[in-house]
């Protein structure tokens, strides 16, 4: 099927697409087995690098930093959202000046990146008197800037809802402030729930900045490792183990956004039959009215 932007490949097209398909495969497993060879030639995979793993203070510690992860990411990933349903709202409204000022400050912190937010209320806050924290700096960084991105996500959910949601809560009475937070939002953040999962994402991915304004977390755990003379400076090794400890992480967000989709599509599917099932009963006692009533005459 041909579409505007794009033509149905033919045979040779085909061929040529698994061609490319094929020597991509193959640059990149070059390269990957390259990165391999060049860490085995430079000892990184000697058991001396690796030795740190088995004492019980590092992996308390290394718990310990993961812990701090998590707790960065919770706490941001909480704020981020109520930031985001909130000036969502608010650039939704009726009201010029709300919409002036939300619009201003969801395009402003969207437009600063994260690590320079991160410098200011860490080194910055404190030159105004006013004491700040390495764990509230990555926090608040994170719930402005990710709370921005996710304001435009919720705003896009709402707008892509039919009319007839908001209508309908009108006529039933409702004032503005319920009908966004009471039947629009919440359909919102399960019409967008995969893209609010990825942006979550790359929220537990940004937290690993925190260790650039001495947060410690496990980033800032595998760079101490890294620098310890010690083990060997296993800098690499200390990397590798933070890096998939971090993939893990991801993967389980992504399996929890696949299982919610799935989950929404289910209770989807169930409504539907029920409404089905009733439109059908409705259906057959109105022809068994119309039976009924045609047998006297």
């Amino acid at each position: 099927m041909s579409t505007v932007l794009f033509d149905t490949p033919g045979p040779k097209a085909r061929v040529r697409h698994r061609i490319y398909a094929v020597l991509g495969i193959v640059v990149v497993a070059a390269l990957i087995a390259f990165i391999v060879y060049r860490f085995v030639d430079s000892g990184q995979f000697a058991g001396r690098k690796w030795e740190w793993l088995q004492y019980s203070q590092v992996q308390s510690d290394l718990a310990t930093a993961v812990l701090a992860t998590v707790k960065a990411f919770a706490l941001g990933a909480v704020l981020a959202i109520v930031f985001g349903a909130v000036f969502a709202a608010g650039r939704l409204s009726d009201h010029a000046w709300v919409r002036g000022i939300c619009t201003f400050v969801v395009e402003f912190f969207r437009a600063i990146p994260l690590l320079i937010l991160m410098f200011l209320f860490y080194y910055g806050l404190p030159t105004l008197g006013v004491d700040t924290s390495p764990l509230f700096a990555v926090v608040l960084g994170l719930t402005l800037y990710n709370g921005s991105v996710l304001a435009e996500v919720f705003r896009a959910g709402i707008l892509s809802l039919p009319k007839g949601q908001s209508e309908a809560a009108y006529a039933l009475g409702m004032r503005k402030t319920q009908v966004m937070f009471t039947v629009l939002l919440p359909q919102a953040l399960r019409a967008m729930l995969p893209t609010i999962i990825s942006q979550l994402v790359v929220l537990l991915k940004d937290t690993a900045l925190g260790f650039l304004v001495t947060y410690p977390e496990l980033l800032y755990y595998a760079r101490y490792i890294g620098s310890q003379g010690a083990f060997g400076r296993p800098i690499v090794p200390s990397t590798l183990v933070a890096a998939a400890i971090y993939i893990a992480m991801c993967l389980l967000l992504t399996a929890l956004a696949t299982y919610l989709e799935r989950r929404n599509r289910r209770s989807k599917k169930h409504l539907d039959t029920d409404a089905g099932i009733e439109q059908a009963g409705l259906t057959a006692a109105a022809g068994s009215n119309v039976i009924g009533g045609a047998g006297p005459v």
